[in-house]
């Protein structure tokens, strides 16, 4: 029985995290406008209020017999320089993968458009590094809250836990199949990312364990 319960759990955290990693987000430039310079639309604007990540599309929709789409460097980005891009894009429906993060600049190549303002800077931000307030490991491996004063409440496995002023408390005493578990300590999931979900899945799987 408690070999099902493990395999269920497996099975439950391989499922959550292929299906947060395929959930890529589709931009489509300048929304229900398109790629166009009709009506001056506001590129910088509109790419200022997306939050784009690694494994999101960009999708450029255009008159192929008006616009095309030129990947280029900052400089040639900043000087409208045509002459030699990156990448060339002119099916008018063109989907272009974020492998990095990082800057990517896209214009239309079409002379004077750049210059009227039909240009567009991806900016994708890099992974941020756990601020002080986040979650961390104990030596047993086991996550521990971070308070934002930067005590830690440590609940290695089978030993002593340590308050938030340092002094050490003696273990809980064992309790059996019939007794209810004591209520654990804990932070806050992530919401977003493979790693929210295996946190998740984590947490279920020491539980049947310990069940």
């Amino acid at each position: 029985m408690a070999f099902d319960k493990r395999a269920m759990v497996l099975v439950m955290f391989v499922l959550m995290s292929t299906m947060q990693l395929t959930m890529a987000v589709v931009y489509k430039v300048g929304d229900s406008t398109g790629w166009t310079t009709i009506g001056n639309y506001d590129y910088k604007g509109w790419a200022s209020s997306k939050n784009f990540k690694v494994g999101d599309i960009i999708l450029f929709e255009y008159n192929t017999q008006f616009h095309n789409v030129l990947q280029v460097t900052h400089d040639q980005y900043r000087a409208c320089n045509i002459s030699t891009p990156l990448a060339t894009y002119t099916t008018g429906n063109d989907s272009i993968p974020i492998k990095k993060s990082g800057h990517f600049y896209f214009f239309c190549g079409i002379p004077g458009h750049c210059q009227s303002g039909q240009k567009v800077d991806i900016r994708v931000a890099s992974k941020t590094a756990p601020s002080p307030g986040g979650a961390a490991m104990s030596p047993g491996g086991a996550a521990i809250a971070m308070p934002p004063g930067g005590a830690a409440i440590a609940m290695p496995p089978g030993g002593a836990a340590m308050s938030p002023g340092g002094a050490a408390m003696s273990p809980s005493p064992s309790t059996s199949e019939s007794t209810a578990p004591a209520p654990s300590v804990s932070s806050p999931l992530p919401s977003k990312g493979a790693f929210g979900f295996a946190a998740v899945a984590v947490a279920i799987f020491a539980g049947v364990v310990a069940y």
